[in-house]
């Protein structure tokens, strides 16, 4: 009878895979457990990439909105009014992890203040040896002599007063120096988020510095000029975009700190420990904080800098003695008014807590995006699937400056943005609303005496109003949605003072209202 040898014995991989034929008893038990062990691994991976392709199709589906603006319009403020307001037991569960924010930004203040104060106490010291006994009278020295006192007096005619710095100030820049270790390591918990431009003042706002073209290169006015600037970065620069947020810093550092525990009592230990050092020293300096900040000299010496610290994000130097207190916990006040740095995108699932009649507004995704002039080329990814843009133009920054680019009027650079969003054909279907935010600082300053006129001529002869003004912008920005627009749309625009939690509840559920109207018809559903 012939010999008939199967398929399986030529194949070679069939060869490679069968057990050896001398294989003992153990080595085929330990064999079998690899081979299980491999096919778990396998299974797992499979389930992995089951449950992702699961949650894309899932958050393909969902509703995305763009926060877009420049740099501190307040788009994060107005996140946060969004958590607050539908997603209310989300939003209790975590404030609490705000705590080291607030007190970073109200250290921050406090340093700000203290290196302003700094600078005056070395310029007096300066002053004082300067008016020591002059050399002995050379008569070679006369002419220059005279032309110096000419132009001293000249100068001090203009100037004013010298500010009455005491003992008291120099005692206290030293009882206040402990808050600079602490705000190094607040800013090492909360990573590169928390590292912030120190305060500049606008109108004193320096010309770029020579050898700054190479960040002007990175910098696009939209968007849409990412090509150029992509063209202009130099071969092999890394350009990253990342979703890490500081709770992933600060859970991080948190971990790094307790030895690699990631979870247990340990860790929970660790933390309180250090936020209670943390406490503890600001809750030390809470007198000579409102001490600092009430001095009438101080209060000289920012209005001379043109500091406005109560106009900018993050102030919290009325609040001390609820903020420096040992047990303090944030309210929801202090958290929705808390700044930090929006660095690349940050993705957030905001999941409605409210009982709705619309399938698409059971949860959203909502994008926050860095607005600085050097991170808006990240924002083009986003807007393929982009079903409504919230765009925020801070209107009480008329007199401003950029912070990245001293050559540029914050107001001008909102309109430019705004004209690129409502005339890109990308974004034609898109639903636009406009919060003309900021508007309780513009009526501060308006009252304060500043002219709208010199910083915006077309503004011309009009009331120097805040009302007057806001109707004028209102209109603008309309005008430029219905001429640039490739196609008719509505036109959604609002008052906002982002940081008044009431009132922009109210705002955002009209807000919410008609975007899921306007959604629903585009979807032939109304």
């Amino acid at each position: 009878m012939p010999f008939i040898r199967s398929f399986a014995d030529d194949d070679p991989l069939s060869r490679a895979i069968a057990p050896p034929p001398d294989e003992s008893p153990e080595e085929r038990a330990a064999r079998l457990r690899k081979e299980a062990d491999a096919q778990r691994i396998s299974d797992e991976i499979d389930e992995r990439i089951g449950q992702d392709r699961a949650a894309w199709r899932r958050n393909k589906s969902l509703f995305r909105l763009l926060l877009l603006g420049q740099s501190e319009s307040g788009k994060s403020t107005t996140l946060k009014n969004f958590q607050l307001a539908f997603a209310p037991r989300a939003w209790l569960a975590e404030r609490a992890s705000w705590r080291a924010v607030i007190q970073l930004n109200l250290i921050r203040s406090v340093n700000t203040i203290l290196d302003a104060l700094s600078d005056e106490l070395a310029r007096a010291h300066a002053d004082t040896r300067s008016s020591s006994p002059s050399p002995p009278f050379r008569p070679s020295s006369v002419v220059p002599r005279l032309d110096a006192a000419v132009a001293a007096a000249a100068a001090a005619a203009n100037a004013p007063p010298p500010l009455l710095l005491a003992a008291k100030h120099s005692l206290l820049r030293l009882r206040l120096a402990p808050l600079r270790r602490v705000e190094a390591d607040l800013t090492r918990r909360l990573g590169a988020a928390s590292v912030d431009e120190r305060f500049d003042a606008p109108e004193a706002a320096a010309p770029p510095a020579a050898g700054a073209d190479a960040d002007h290169d990175l910098m696009v006015a939209t968007p849409f000029d990412a090509a150029y600037a992509r063209a202009r970065r130099a071969p092999g620069e890394p350009f990253v975009r990342t979703n890490r947020s500081w709770r992933d810093s600060l859970g991080e550092y948190t971990r790094a700190r307790s030895g690699g525990r990631a979870h247990g009592r340990g860790q929970s230990t660790e933390r309180g420990s250090q936020a209670d050092d943390v406490t503890e020293v600001i809750a030390s300096c809470m007198e000579d904080i409102s001490e600092l900040w009430a001095d009438d000299v101080v209060q000289e010496m920012l209005r001379r800098r043109k500091m406005r610290l109560d106009h900018g994000p993050g102030f919290f130097l009325n609040d001390v003695a609820t903020i420096a207190v040992r047990g303090y916990e944030p309210s929801d006040d202090h958290v929705v008014r808390a700044r930090l740095r929006t660095l690349g995108v940050q993705e957030h699932h905001l999941v409605f807590e409210t009982e709705t009649s619309s399938d698409i507004s059971k949860e959203w995704i909502i994008y926050d995006v860095g607005g600085s002039r050097t991170t808006r080329a990240a924002w083009l990814p986003y807007f393929d699937d982009a079903n409504a843009i919230l765009f925020l133009a801070p209107i009480s920054c008329f007199d401003e400056l950029l912070t990245e680019d001293h050559r540029v009027n914050r107001l001008e650079d909102s309109f430019v943005l705004w004209k690129a969003i409502v005339s890109s054909k990308l974004l034609a279907n898109c639903i636009l609303i406009l919060f003309l935010n900021k508007y309780d600082l513009l009526e501060r300053k308006l009252q304060s005496g500043i002219q709208v006129k010199k910083y915006l001529p077309s503004f011309g002869e009009r009331e120097n109003s805040a009302p007057v003004l806001a109707k004028y912008l209102h209109h603008k920005f309309r005008e430029q949605m219905k001429e640039l627009s490739p196609q008719p749309r509505h036109f959604y625009g609002y008052l906002t003072s982002a940081t008044n939690t009431k009132t922009t509840a109210a705002t955002l559920s009209s807000v919410r209202d008609g975007i899921i109207r306007q959604h629903l018809e585009k979807a032939d559903f109304v």
